[in-house]
């Protein structure tokens, strides 16, 4: 409870200057566990045992003597086994309570403004889209929007694969089955691997491919022309997947490899400026300090391969360059698989080390684990491949329509469609998010589609239901926003300190790329709620009692839509 930490530290100061301690002693210790079982912050004092030369228990008490009253209508103060506890004053909990009723951001501090360049999502040209972009996109997607939320100018940047060795087959195979083809008549699911299997299988074929990779390096017009039409083919299809999936990615974010194509030969030319650049078996490299393999041997980061192709080291460098000089950022965040984390931290020390970017530049991998099946496997289909994620996000609508309809079936068919979209789509996005991203996560449809326990179902029904209690009454919910809020009943003041948390959940997960602190905060919003919902009677309640439930009733789903709004997922006002 960051709120109550900050009002603490004025009222510590004179008692820890009374038993000799400076600000810089204990300060770090107030933020302790805030999340104690015995009270709001607790504070733990063994590590001024060895300062002060006594019982941790000792100075908790002396503590506890020396702030006597001071911290009357703001909390209780106890000591415990040799922690301060700190309990939050239900008459201070419930002026935080009225300040966030009246303020659309609920207490959510804007940050001075930066300029983010979020890298995430990035398929592949003339390929699905499939589970294995899910995480990136959905995670980059939810930090896109709290970072913006928090007030920095976030640029989305879509780093597809558009160029490239590739691409001299699958120009080839488009010639080959005609270049009129419509574009939305290309077949995605069957294009790349047709022509991978010709590539393999006919000398003739490869041959011709290779022709045309030069012809495309050399921007050949006809070439280009072609190029582009399976760009403008994969992008019906990406955007088709990120309007199902409520994303905010458009065609203005695509900054893929073909950018930075004409940028690659003055990286390599920068780097052997700069004396960082060798030759190993006719590629130009880069060994950086400190990286060996398996044998010891220097690692290389490999900048231009020995048949004059660059790398995608070597794009990720330019793509540096760009981001500082031509979109003005200091900071990058890249949402992309644990498995490249190697490949990102020799990226960045080559960039430091040939002056591309210096300190004060934050180049942060946001690394994530994997999807996994409920077999403990990487999640494929039934025939062993990639789950394509369109036909995943469809199935999630339909087996959320069918659960919508066995529990409301007097909804209208309209309606009905467009919540079991909302939930559909909001389960796949929550299974993942509320997931730490640094772990795998189990893609369990009956866990993810339930509306118990920590899911998306679960925090949309808990909105729903509150606005159902305002539908029913005929109230408008803005009407109540300058209600006075008291706390006398246990559950209510458990509610408001669960909705207090808020803000200082969002900034954690802004602060570590975590969505899922945010997602934590929101369950347990909702479960709150629950508790206070069945011992307090709210429509029934009478006078200011009735208005003050209203007000804590509101600001519960105000909260929950906020919240998931910034992760991503729709409200639904009923279901």
């Amino acid at each position: 409870m960051r709120d109550l930490v900050d009002a603490l530290r004025s009222h510590l100061d004179a008692a820890m200057s009374e038993l000799g301690l400076a600000r810089e002693d204990w300060e770090g210790l107030l933020a302790g566990s805030t999340d104690s079982a015995f009270a709001d912050v607790a504070m733990p004092c063994h590590s001024l045992a060895r300062v002060l030369r006594k019982a941790p228990v000792a100075i908790a008490d002396d503590v506890v003597d020396l702030l006597g009253s001071s911290t009357a209508g703001l909390c209780s103060v106890s000591s415990v086994n040799g922690f301060l506890n700190f309990t939050a004053d239900e008459e201070w909990l419930a002026m935080r309570m009225e300040e966030s009723l009246a303020d659309e951001r609920l207490r959510v501090a804007a940050e001075e403004s930066r300029v983010i360049v979020i890298d995430y999502s990035s398929p592949n040209v003339a390929k699905h889209m499939h589970v294995g972009h899910l995480r990136s996109t959905v995670i980059g997607d939810a930090l896109n929007r709290m970072l913006s939320f928090k007030g920095h100018s976030v640029v989305a940047e879509n780093h597809v694969g558009d160029w490239g060795t590739p691409f001299g087959m699958l120009i080839e195979h488009l010639i080959d089955i005609g270049v009129d083809t419509p574009a939305e008549e290309i077949d995605l699911g069957t294009f790349y691997s047709d022509a991978r299997a010709k590539f393999d299988s006919d000398s003739a074929f490869a041959d011709r491919s290779r022709k045309r990779v030069v012809r495309m390096q050399a921007n050949e017009p006809e070439t280009i022309a072609h190029w582009q039409m399976l760009v403008d083919r994969s992008l019906l299809h990406f955007n088709d997947v990120y309007q199902m999936m409520g994303v905010l990615l458009t065609d203005d974010d695509l900054a893929g490899e073909s950018k930075y194509e004409a940028a690659l030969p003055g990286i390599v030319e920068k780097l052997g400026e700069v004396g960082l650049l060798e030759e190993s078996e006719g590629a130009k490299v880069v060994y950086p300090e400190g990286w060996t393999n398996r044998e010891g041997e220097p690692l290389p980061l490999i900048i231009q391969k020995a048949d004059g192709g660059f790398n995608y080291a070597t794009s990720d460098l330019a793509c540096i360059i760009d981001r500082i000089e031509n979109v003005g950022s200091r900071d990058f965040l890249y949402v992309v698989g644990a498995e490249q984390a190697q490949h990102f931290a020799m990226v960045f020390q080559v960039a430091r080390s040939a002056g591309f970017m210096d300190e004060a530049v934050n180049a942060i991998h946001v690394p994530f684990g994997l999807v996994m099946g409920t077999d403990g496997k990487k999640l494929a289909s039934r025939t062993g491949g990639a789950v394509r994620l369109k036909d995943l996000l469809v199935e999630a609508v339909e087996r959320a329509d069918a659960i919508i309809a066995e529990k409301n079936p007097s909804l209208p068919a309209d309606e009905r469609a467009e919540v079991a979209h909302m939930l559909g789509i909001g389960a796949v996005k929550y299974s993942d998010l509320s997931t730490d991203r640094t772990n795998n996560y189990t893609f369990d449809w009956e866990k993810m589609l339930s509306f118990e326990g920590n899911t998306a179902p679960y925090l949309q029904y808990a909105h729903a239901r509150i606005c159902s209690i305002f539908a029913k009454a005929e109230i408008e919910r803005d009407s109540i926003r300058d209600a006075s809020i008291s706390l006398d009943h246990e559950r209510e003041a458990a509610l408001a300190r669960a909705l207090i948390a808020f803000p200082e959940a969002l900034d954690s997960a802004c602060a570590i790329h975590s969505p899922h602190k945010l997602a934590t905060q929101l369950h347990a919003t909702a479960q709150a709620f629950a508790s206070f919902y069945e011992s307090c009677p709210v429509l029934t309640s009478e006078g200011q009692t009735k208005q003050s439930r209203l007000a804590l009733c509101d600001l519960t789903a105000r909260t929950l839509e906020t919240g998931l709004s910034l992760l991503g997922i729709a409200a639904p006002l009923r279901m």
